[in-house]
């Protein structure tokens, strides 16, 4: 027993250092496949870094508006800005005047009659005279009349609600002006426009796109601009047409009421 027991620590002492060299020689292939997969392993990309990301923040309306005129040529796009903001000018000027020229007629009347009832055609003068707008000028006038009779305030009314309305429509034809005005200036430019993009490509005897580009580009450009300063014009100008309409209305239907009001006067006087 002792023997096998000697002889099995002798083989154990003898394996020993080929056991220790098989598990170095393991651990070194594991930490060279190790040191492989590292080298062969790739590393991530750093995201591209864009010149624009330092990306400029988006442009203004009005800046691009201001790169878009330029772009379009100040020589042509100058008349059509000329032509909105005289248009704007006239057509502000007018709804303003229009909007103070607004009268509660209803309210106008009744003071009318009740001034005729307690201190006559003098007391209803004072009424009106003391009322801003158009409709007040026309009782003015009717009842300046009064001691000619009826037919005589008819007529004055009429003729002097002829010179009120022209009064209240005054402008307007510059409005139409430049509502035409705009579009035929942008369309000029875009035949000067097209007319350098022929000159280029005759010049260069050959049909490049970067000859004709920049042509059709200030074309395009005056022409959009031209159509634009139409359309806000036209918009303003319509409004101011239907005011007109409201107020005149306004206008024949109180001086018939205040016709029919002296009448009344009249008979019970």
């Amino acid at each position: 027993m002792k023997k096998f027991i000697a002889l099995f620590m002798l083989a154990g002492f003898l394996f020993s250092p080929v056991i220790t060299k098989a598990q170095d020689a393991e651990e070194a292939a594991e930490e060279t496949t190790e040191v492989v997969e590292e080298a062969t392993t790739p590393e991530p990309v750093a995201p591209a870094v864009v010149d624009d990301e330092i990306l400029e923040e988006e442009k203004g309306f009005h800046q691009i508006i201001k790169e878009k005129f330029i772009e379009g040529d100040p020589t042509f796009m100058s008349p059509v800005l000329i032509c909105l903001i005289l248009g704007l000018a006239i057509a502000l000027e007018r709804i303003i005047t229009l909007n103070l020229s607004t009268t509660n007629t209803k309210k106008l009347l009744a003071k009318v009659e009740e001034a005729l009832e307690q201190g006559g055609v003098e007391a209803a003068k004072d009424v009106t005279k003391n009322t801003k707008g158009p409709v007040a000028s026309i009782f003015t006038q009717g009842l300046m009349r009064y001691s000619e009779g009826i037919e005589m305030v008819e007529k004055s009314i009429i003729a002097y609600g002829s010179v009120e309305m022209g009064r209240l429509e005054k402008g307007l034809v510059w409005i139409s002006l430049f509502i035409s005005l705009a579009p035929m200036l942008g369309f000029m430019g875009t035949v000067i426009g097209m007319i350098g993009a022929f000159d280029a490509i005759e010049a260069a005897g050959d049909i490049s796109p970067s000859l004709v580009a920049g042509g059709i580009k200030i074309a395009l450009l005056t022409t959009v601009a031209g159509l634009i300063v139409a359309i806000i014009l036209q918009l303003f100008y319509n409004y101011c047409v239907a005011k007109i309409d409201s107020l005149v209305n306004d206008m024949e239907d109180a001086s018939i009421t205040l016709v029919d009001i002296l009448v009344r006067h009249k008979l019970t006087k």
